[in-house]
């Protein structure tokens, strides 16, 4: 007996000579799309939620402490999943439609998120205390890996289909691992550059690559890092008021 590929084509529509969705993609339905969706958004949006209240009050820009570690990746896994999950819906949809259900979702999302945890007890092993001149530095090396053909690598990977949640989760990480040290060497505990990166990270995710907008955006940053270098006492939030 003849067994057909689950990822046979289906016959073209008659008398338009366009080939039809593969079978492995048409097995998903609206409700199954409108699920990953939705579960995605609102467990982002509960992120949010839960990160800005731990979060508030720790904000003490480049002289921020982490505490300890049980508390630091608790804030921290809220985080990355308020910042990545929206960016990461895309790759969700294709691996429920790819399965047919949404029951491979939840193990994508969480090894997705296992690969931000990881990168979370890098940053506790990393992150102390320092001056704003270390703060425009890496802020200046984040909006110069923008221009690199590693950042572009990952990015064309990030928006790419994906096996799994931890190879996708790394390719992103790659992708905005420029920004996440900026993010940290600006305050860890900012409200408000977490909202910008997460802003950043969105749009590039979902965004097509456009030369002009990145080396605008990249030139931004480095214009930022310089700015903080030469005048950090004009960059509100850099460093705790007196």
């Amino acid at each position: 007996m003849k067994v057909e590929p689950q990822n046979a084509a289906l016959p073209a529509a008659e008398g338009t000579g366009v080939p039809a969705l593969p079978r492995v993609v048409t097995r998903a339905t609206p409700a199954v799309t409108a699920g990953t969706l939705t579960g995605t958004l609102v467990l982002a949006a509960a992120c949010w939620v839960i990160a800005v209240w731990q979060m508030h009050g720790m904000d003490m820009g480049t002289a921020t402490q982490p505490g300890s570690f049980g508390a630091f990746i608790a804030v921290w896994v809220a985080m990355m999943a308020a910042m990545m999950l929206p960016g990461a819906a895309p790759a969700m949809l294709r691996r429920a439609h790819a399965t047919g259900g949404v029951r491979a979702v939840p193990l994508f999302t969480g090894s997705y998120l296992a690969v931000w945890a990881l990168a979370g007890v890098a940053v506790y092993a990393v992150d102390r205390p320092h001056g704003t001149l270390a703060a425009g530095a890496v802020t200046v090396a984040a909006g110069a890996y923008e221009f690199t053909p590693l950042k572009r690598h990952f990015r064309r990977r990030c928006r790419g289909s994906a096996r799994s949640g931890f190879g996708y989760g790394l390719c992103c990480a790659g992708s905005s691992i420029g920004l996440m040290a900026m993010l940290v060497a600006l305050g860890v505990m900012s409200i408000t550059w977490m909202s910008v990166i997460a802003v950043l990270v969105l749009g590039q995710k979902l965004l097509p690559a456009t030369a002009a907008v990145d080396a605008s955006l990249a030139l931004a940053i480095i214009g930022l890092g310089a700015w903080i270098v030469t005048a950090p006492a004009s960059v509100t939030g850099l460093v705790p008021s007196m």
